[in-house]
C-alpha cells in the first residue's frame, strides 16, 4: 500500500469515527470543568495569573526593558501559551493509549483517535486561553495588525508537529512506560530552549562551543513562538524561512509519528 492509500484509508476512518472524536473531546471538557468552581473561566485565569507570576520574576532578573522587548507581558503570553499546548498535547497523548485498554480489548476503534484527541482537547484550550492573551494585549495597548489573520499558520503547524510528536510518544509508551518520566523532564529543558522568557538576541555564550543561539534555533517550538509573535506582536508577515520551517518540521513530524504509530499498533494489545 503506497503513503498516498495509506493517509486515505486513515482519512477514511477518521471521517467515519468524526462523532466518536467529538464526542471524546466533549467528555475530556466536561470531566475537567466539572466540579470546577470557575469553570470555563479557568482557561483564562490559569495563564493569565502565570504571565503574572513570570512577567514579576523574569522582568526583575533579566531587565526586560533594556533588552528590546517593548511589551514583555504579550511577548511571555504567546511564548506560554503555545508552550503550553504542545506540552499539554503531548503530555496527555502518552498514556491515550494504556487509558482506552478495557475499551480497545472489546470493541475495535482506530487506535490513533485517542492521541489525536488529546491533541484536539489542548487544541480547544489553548483557543480559550487566547482570551487572555487578547485581554493583556488591550490592556497594555498593544496594537492590532492585518498580520493577526497570518497567525494562524504557525499555530495549525504546531498542531500537526505536536500530533505527530504524540503519535509517537504514545506508541512508545505501550512498550516503554518510562518514557512518562522522562519526557516530563525533556519538556522541562525544552521549556528554557524556547525563548519564552527571553530574546534569543540576548543569549551571547556558547554551550561546547555551540553559540546558544543556533542550539535555541534548532528547537522547532522556537519556531512556531517567534512565528506567532511577528504576526501578533510585531505585525511583520511571516517569511518565506519561517513558513518552510514551521511546515517541514510538522510534516517530517507527522511522518514519523504515524510511520511509528501504525508499525506497532498490531502489537499494543499485547502491552496494554
Amino acid at each position: 500500500m503506497t503513503a498516498v492509500a495509506k493517509l486515505k484509508a486513515m482519512w477514511g476512518a477518521l471521517w467515519r469515527y468524526r462523532y466518536l472524536l467529538y464526542n471524546l473531546v466533549s467528555r475530556d471538557f466536561k470531566l475537567k470543568y466539572r466540579r470546577s468552581v470557575l469553570g470555563v473561566v479557568w482557561s483564562v485565569l490559569n495563564p493569565l495569573l502565570m504571565c503574572l507570576v513570570y512577567w514579576a520574576v523574569f522582568s526583575s532578573l533579566m531587565d526586560m526593558r533594556g533588552s528590546g522587548i517593548d511589551n514583555f507581558p504579550v511577548f511571555l503570553m504567546c511564548g506560554q501559551l503555545l508552550f503550553n499546548f504542545f506540552n499539554e498535547s503531548t503530555s496527555t497523548s502518552m498514556g491515550s493509549i494504556l487509558a482506552a485498554a478495557p475499551l480497545l480489548k472489546k470493541v475495535y476503534i482506530p487506535k490513533y483517535i485517542f492521541p489525536l484527541e488529546k491533541c484536539c482537547f489542548a487544541m480547544v484550550n489553548c483557543v480559550f486561553s487566547f482570551v487572555a492573551l487578547l485581554l493583556v494585549m488591550i490592556f497594555t495597548g498593544s496594537s492590532f495588525h492585518l498580520t493577526l489573520i497570518q497567525a494562524v499558520y504557525p499555530l495549525v503547524t504546531l498542531f500537526f508537529f505536536s500530533l505527530g510528536v504524540s503519535l509517537f510518544l504514545a506508541a512508545a509508551t505501550v512498550f516503554f512506560r518510562d518514557i512518562q518520566h522522562i519526557w516530563s523532564v525533556f519538556v522541562t529543558a525544552l521549556l528554557y530552549f524556547s525563548a519564552i522568557f527571553y530574546d534569543p538576541a540576548q543569549m551571547t555564550f556558547s554551550i561546547g562551543g555551540f553559540n546558544m543561539q543556533q542550539v535555541i534555533a534548532l528547537n522547532p517550538i522556537y519556531w512556531y513562538i517567534t512565528g506567532f509573535r511577528r504576526t501578533v506582536m510585531w505585525g511583520i508577515p511571516l517569511d518565506l524561512r519561517m513558513v518552510e520551517v514551521c511546515g517541514l518540521c510538522a510534516v517530517i513530524s507527522l511522518l514519523v509519528g504515524v510511520t511509528a504509530f501504525r508499525r506497532t499498533q498490531d502489537r499494543f494489545v499485547l502491552h496494554i
